[in-house]
């Protein structure tokens, strides 16, 4: 560990430096020559690599090749060119220290007071699927190098990931007559940090996948801000949004089409909602209609139909007094038919991977109403990572991707299901997995009928559910709640047949579970008693 240099002047927020020299490395070409053209403007020689170089060039801007200071080509596909002391010497050099001016004098190097590199485009190679040779190659080398030794050297030099950085720069130079602020050098030499371990941990974290290893010796994890949040699940809890570059469909990289900012509980609802939802395929793709409402995470209504408007207001009956201020989530277009139901009923999000023209219309009446379009809906299948921090940790998992074929279905009961009572099962399954556990779902004719969920034990879980059906029932004016001859799921085993028999109570005549517990022949015979039909699925789905 080097020893710190007495000579070291303490770092000045206020320290102007002079920006004589840039040295520009960019994937990203799209502000390239405006930026280039105003640093030229300013007196700033420019220093540039590869294409970068012929692009400034091309536009009559005057450049050197990296080359000129080096006096060495690039060379192996422009894999080594700035890797060199006298690229790295002018960033590092610290312009304080006599040593470092006298080394800096005796071998020619110049110094360097602006680095404007982006990485290599790894996390696009890969969100676009290309092969493991193609990623590979878009690793950078050079550039993290560099962006690095600038920031360690930002007392003296100013280094840019992006082009508004550069557009940072700019008008710090014309506020401060051509020279650069401590304060935008130290937030850009930790923005620089930072960027470094966001690409290294999409790096490390496509390694870990492409090999399986869902145990690496380290985890790394990194996010580019795509919100800052005016708080957290409570106003005195600060809180921002980050996008990991995956390309998974939701409410990370969907477009916000209209209505106020997203909360923070408003995009963890969202997500809930939209990835509950997508359980049911999508209708682009011949799936029928679904429609989910989401409160505090936890589904309060669920239903496929023929159409949307139906599914709509079937999913709200279940439990309209939580949908108020609910998040709406739809697995296909949306129609100006069920956007006018929707508006009917305060809503704080409505996603789906589309709308027509005259949902949007019918929308924008309601300012405050956001409407998300995520292009598509999230492959349910597909391995993906969720995580969570825990006081001195994280914890990682697959996501809950388990699903259940009707050849592993096992039905324990004489009685077997009838095939509605079996639709009903597979639906109830479906939404029991996104229901904070312990989770108790009545469903009756492709449409939730009851809710239990959170609770401490199976029991009341399945009592509040009831509760729940009951005062859907009062709220439409029904003869009875839709309990009566519903399906029920559980999303663990039940311990006793006391869980069971309370979904009895309620009307149940099937109840689907995973099965597993050491009393299972109690609960089998108890179900058999009330003449229940009950089907094993030997997966439970916890979720905490």
């Amino acid at each position: 560990m080097p020893a710190p240099n007495p000579d070291l002047p303490a770092f000045d927020p206020a320290r102007l430096s002079p920006v004589k020299r840039a040295l520009i490395s960019v994937s990203d070409k799209s502000r390239l020559i405006a930026q280039a053209q105003a640093l030229h403007e300013r007196g700033v020689k420019l220093v540039s690599t590869g294409g970068t170089h012929k692009a400034i060039m091309a536009a009559g801007i005057p450049v050197k090749d990296v080359s000129e200071l080096t006096k060495f080509p690039e060379m192996m596909d422009g894999r080594v060119k700035t890797l060199h002391p006298m690229v790295h010497g002018g960033l590092l050099g610290d312009r304080d220290l006599s040593n470092h001016k006298d080394a800096m004098h005796q071998h020619g190097i110049l110094s360097i007071d602006l680095l404007i590199v982006n990485l290599y485009p790894f996390e696009a190679a890969v969100a676009g699927g290309g092969s493991y040779e193609m990623c590979v190659e878009n690793i950078d080398i050079g550039g993290p190098a560099m962006i690095r030794a600038a920031a360690k050297n930002h007392a003296h030099v100013a280094v840019c990931t992006d082009a508004d950085d550069v557009d940072a720069v700019l008008s710090d130079m014309d506020a401060n007559g051509g020279q650069t602020s401590g304060t935008l050098r130290q937030k850009l030499a930790a923005k620089t940090y930072a960027r470094s371990a966001a690409y290294d941990a999409s790096i490390a974290n496509y390694f870990a996948n492409y090999m399986g290893d869902m145990s690496p010796a380290y985890r790394a994890q990194g996010g580019k801000l795509k919100q800052a949040l005016r708080y957290g699940e409570n106003p005195h809890q600060t809180a921002a949004f980050y996008a990991d570059g995956s390309d998974r469909p939701g409410v990370a990289t969907a477009e916000q089409l209209q209505g106020k900012a997203l909360s923070y509980n408003n995009i963890n609802d969202t997500d809930a909602a939209y990835e509950l939802v997508a359980e049911f395929g999508d209708n682009a793709k011949g799936a029928k209609p679904a429609v989910a409402i989401i409160k505090h995470a936890n589904p309060c209504g669920v239903a496929s139909a023929d159409d949307y408007i139906t599914a709509y207001k079937n999913a709200l009956a279940c439990d309209p007094v939580s949908a108020f201020g609910g998040i709406v989530a739809l697995n296909g277009n949306l129609d100006a038919a069920t956007a006018k139901e929707i508006v009917k009923v305060f809503t704080e999000v409505v996603i789906a991977p589309s709308a027509d023209e005259d949902a949007i219309a019918v929308f924008k009446k309601k300012k405050n109403l956001r409407l998300l379009i995520a292009g598509g809906l999230p492959d349910v299948t597909a391995p993906s990572l969720t995580q969570r921090n825990v006081a001195g940790g994280i914890l990682v998992q697959d996501r809950d991707n388990g699903y259940v074929a009707d050849a592993d279905l096992k039905v324990v009961t004489k009685r077997q299901p009838t095939e509605a009572e079996m639709a009903d099962l597979r639906m109830a399954w479906k939404v029991a997995k996104h229901v904070k556990s312990n989770a108790i779902i009545y469903v009756k004719d492709g449409a939730t009928a009851g809710i239990g969920a959170g609770q401490m034990s199976r029991i009341d879980s399945a009592r509040i559910a009831a509760r729940k059906a009951e005062d859907a029932q009062e709220a439409a004016g029904w003869s009875e709640p839709r309990t009566k001859g519903c399906a029920c799921a559980s999303d663990a085993f039940f311990p006793f047949a006391d869980g069971m028999l309370a979904a009895a109570a309620a009307g149940a005549t099937a109840i689907i579970q995973p099965g597993g517990s050491i009393r299972d022949d109690e609960v089998i015979k108890a179900a058999d008693e009330k003449g229940i039909a009950m089907v094993f699925t030997g997966m439970r789905h916890f979720r905490h």
